[in-house]
């Protein structure tokens, strides 16, 4: 459908959307914005009117069954997001569904087997692509060998609940701390994982510890609501590919400056630093007989952009295959999140796949 229009429906409208998928879409030829329904029709009249996007429809289901859209966008948190991908696949819409793919592994097993049973159709996650800058620097400098035989991975990553780090009981309640609305995710473990598995492959065994420091918080409207999502995980992997990896994820950590990824190897160590608000990264390195780690600067050709809305779009239209990110990549990282919870319930390890 090279010389077709694409159809655009938004299924929710928070901040991914209207920051990045709303613009991305509408700076492409050929590419209409046609409909939003959003959590209530006050909320969807307003993302109408501020961004340009003609049909408000009451409820997810009219907007996805309407013939006005051939591909649909979804915004929603993760509790919505099987249900919206069988419903755009049932009604032969094209899907681009937000991260955090599904609440559990099942879900994003039935969301897979879904798309499979649409080969016609485009079913594409969201990537996530806060260190693109880095990414092919880092892939180039390991498959030239900088590392030598990779032996052990190291992760520090904080969380975005915006705060100072430091563990705050009086914060209101946040979508992500509610696992009635995020399931298995828990802060930045499925995109962390999605980073890793495309630099050195998945893991095949999981042991995790986790923490909830914080039991209960109240809602916008001042009840108290019960937490059980973590909000502190420490995680020991053994990668296919060799390496032993720790990943510790958290937001209770005062004064972290950002995100640190180590790689180390048998002929040298790369640190990358890494911010997930502003997505600035730093790349440092150092072989044997360095002595110190200096920085690597990263050519322009070399860095990644932000294009999630054109690679979905040219995958619609036959130009390119979805790279960034599948439906089967999705299916490994709640995989991933899955294990690391049934590993901290049970105390055992997890092999992956489930």
């Amino acid at each position: 459908m090279n010389d077709d229009s694409v159809r655009v429906g938004f299924v929710g409208a928070g901040r991914n959307t209207v920051y990045r998928h709303i613009p991305g879409f509408r700076a492409l030829d050929g590419v209409e914005l046609v409909s939003v329904a959003n959590r209530s029709r006050e909320s969807s009249q307003r993302i109408s009117k501020e961004y340009q996007v003609p049909k408000v429809y009451d409820t997810w289901a009219d907007l996805i069954a309407a013939p006005d859209t051939n591909a649909i966008c979804i915004g929603t948190w993760p509790y919505m997001h099987r249900t919206l991908v069988l419903a755009a696949l049932e009604h032969d819409k094209h899907v681009l569904t937000e991260a955090r793919l599904a609440m559990n592994a099942r879900d994003a097993h039935q969301m897979l087997d879904a798309a499979r049973g649409k080969p016609n159709l485009i079913a594409q996650v969201v990537p996530a692509l806060f260190v693109a800058k880095a990414e092919t620097a880092i892939k180039d400098l390991i498959e030239d060998g900088y590392l030598g035989d990779i032996l052990a991975v190291d992760l520090t990553a904080i969380d975005l609940v915006p705060h100072e780090g430091f563990l705050d009981r009086e914060a209101l309640l946040h979508w992500r701390h509610n696992r009635d609305f995020s399931g298995y995710n828990a802060m930045m473990l499925g995109a962390w994982y999605e980073i890793l598995m495309r630099l050195i492959g998945p893991a095949t065994r999981v042991t995790a510890l986790t923490r909830t420091n914080v039991t209960s918080r109240r809602d916008g409207a001042g009840n108290i609501r019960p937490i059980s999502v973590p909000d502190h995980v420490e995680i020991l992997c053994e990668m296919a590919l060799g390496p032993v990896a720790h990943l510790r994820f958290s937001e209770i950590t005062g004064l972290v400056p950002r995100d640190q990824l180590w790689l180390f190897g048998t002929e040298g160590t790369l640190r990358l630093e890494a911010h997930t608000m502003t997505e600035e990264t730093r790349l440092l390195g150092g072989r044997k007989g360095d002595g110190k780690l200096h920085e690597i600067d990263i050519s322009p050709e070399k860095q990644g952009v932000w294009r999630v809305e054109e690679e979905f779009v040219n995958a619609i239209r036959g130009l390119e295959p979805v790279t960034l990110t599948t439906f089967e990549d999705g299916v490994k990282y709640m995989e991933f999140t899955e294990a690391v919870t049934r590993s901290a319930q049970s105390g055992e390890a997890v092999n992956l796949p489930l």
